[in-house]
């Protein structure tokens, strides 16, 4: 590793832009490492970002430790890329541990990369753009510009995008998506996804939304005649109840409240949809089941157990996602001050399924005496 500790001194500046680790040896680990410059308190430092399935973890270090960490973490990377200002490197680590460095030098030198820890967020959906349905909503004016009172909603917005555009390989560009939108609400995010996904991405999608309130939906359908999104309906209905469709590709469910979101989830799991992104809400399921006298410092103060109670419901959403065979992760939809329900479940199919999901699953529910509504949907009453 003596050639890349070289480059990593060399390349650890002011010039650097950005590095990304890929490819990895095992996949019960981290999956994927970004390394990006940033300044704070007036130092300057290196952020090593590591994604496992289901966490995100990250360090601050100075460019020495960042150049000894990064060779570290490589002895289970295949491959690292990294940008500087004017060249690119592709590292590539064989099985034995030999190094191959390629270079590339760049037409056209690269801005200094941003060092602001705080540094301004490109968004997906960028200010002075003007979007109509954005105008409508009362989020953005005729000029583009974002309304101040509305700047969390566009942020809130933009942070959505992220999570589909992480999953967009997922999804095939070459014939007609189904996506389901469970309690879409006002559907700030579901013209969001659809403008998205059909007009700056280009797929051919057709988004469904539903909920219950008829003057919601009235009001949704008539924005979608007016932009002529032709593909985009909102209907009236129930969750449990909704038989309209053979086949999803993705599911969404935002605040949906309590055993709503299971529902949902069991849906979307019934129609083997390849993406499901979940924003749980209000959840008093297992709040009302839980008893365990080893819990009594958290169980007799009903703050905290309401706030235990919500963590263990999405806990097992997640588990039981996976024994369907799916890799689930539980993201950080918004910052805290903005909303208490900011924990998002993102699960995307896979080919493995996962064996000890469902011995994880019952010791938990043993241990806290509970039996959530979603293992009653996708299981019954066998032993779970």
């Amino acid at each position: 590793m003596e050639k890349l500790q070289e480059l990593l001194n060399n390349v650890l500046n002011i010039e650097f832009v950005q590095g990304i680790m890929s490819n990895p040896r095992r996949s019960d680990g981290v999956l994927k490492i970004k390394v990006r410059p940033v300044g704070k308190k007036g130092n300057f430092y290196f952020q090593l970002e590591s994604f496992t399935k289901t966490q995100v973890f990250h360090e601050n270090l100075m460019p020495e430790e960042a150049a000894g960490r990064i060779v570290e973490y490589m002895g289970n990377f295949r491959q690292l890329q990294v940008t500087t200002r004017s060249v690119n490197y592709t590292v590539l680590v064989s099985k034995k541990g030999k190094v191959t460095i390629q270079k590339k030098h760049l037409e056209k030198k690269l801005e200094e990369a941003a060092l602001s820890h705080n540094r301004t967020k490109k968004y997906i959906l960028r200010e002075g753009m003007a979007v109509p349905f954005l105008e409508d909503l009362g989020i953005m004016t005729s000029e583009g510009k974002i309304v101040k009172s509305r700047f969390d909603k566009f942020r809130q917005m933009n942070r959505f995008l992220e999570f589909i555009e992480d999953i967009l390989p997922r999804l095939d560009k070459g014939r007609e998506l189904t996506i389901l939108d469970f309690g879409c609400g006002k559907s700030y995010l579901t013209f969001a996804m659809y403008y998205y996904l059909h007009e700056l991405k280009e797929y051919d999608i057709r988004i469904i939304g539903l909920d219950l309130k008829e003057d919601v939906i009235e009001h949704c359908s008539g924005l979608a005649r007016k932009y002529g999104y032709e593909k985009l309906t909102f209907l009236v209905g129930d969750i449990a109840d909704y038989e309209g469709v053979q086949a999803v590709d993705m599911v969404v469910t935002l605040h949906a409240c309590d055993t709503a979101t299971d529902y949902a989830l069991a849906k979307a799991i019934g129609w083997n949809a390849q993406v499901i992104l979940s924003v749980p809400c209000c959840q008093h399921e297992l709040n009302k089941q839980i008893a365990n006298e080893m819990l009594a410092p958290i169980m007799d103060y009903g703050l905290l157990k309401e706030r235990f109670a919500a963590l263990v419901t999405d806990g097992l959403r997640a588990k039981y996602l996976e024994t369907a065979g799916y890799e689930t992760q539980v993201l950080e939809f918004i910052d805290m001050e903005h909303t208490p329900k900011n924990i998002l479940l993102r699960a995307v199919k896979s080919k493995k399924d996962n064996v000890s999901a469902r011995r994880e699953i019952r010791e938990c529910e043993t241990f806290l005496q509970v039996k959530p509504t979603l293992g009653k949907l996708l299981y019954g009453d066998e032993e779970r």
